[in-house]
């Protein structure tokens, strides 16, 4: 079963819709599960753009319409220096800067 199998039947389980899984607090454990039971070779097969488009659909068009080159050398810029600076591999990098976009997100999301 593939994640978002997993999750979609946790949320189920607890009878809540989408927005609703946002708003409670629900069973982070089977959540946790789900994740735990997606190998890497799994979760690397899956096109995550087009899973998250079907909720946001800029993400099927934005390519068409931004300077994604532009941004690009930008975030390369601060994955490097976060690797430079604090001595994290790429991965770690990327995690901790995609982790710094959430927190930015959430902090926005107050105003």
């Amino acid at each position: 079963m593939s994640l978002g199998n997993h999750l979609f039947h946790a949320r189920k389980k607890k009878g809540l819709s989408q927005d609703e899984l946002v708003e409670f607090d629900i069973d982070v454990k089977e959540i946790q599960e789900a994740i735990d039971r997606t190998s890497d070779q799994v979760s690397e097969r899956i096109d995550w753009t087009k899973a998250w488009s079907k909720k946001y659909p800029i993400l099927a068009r934005y390519q068409g319409e931004v300077d994604t080159a532009r941004y690009a050398v930008e975030l390369e810029r601060l994955l490097h220096d976060l690797q430079k600076q604090y001595g994290y591999g790429e991965l770690d990098s990327f995690l901790v800067l995609k982790d710094i976009l959430a927190s930015v997100w959430k902090e926005r999301k107050k105003w």
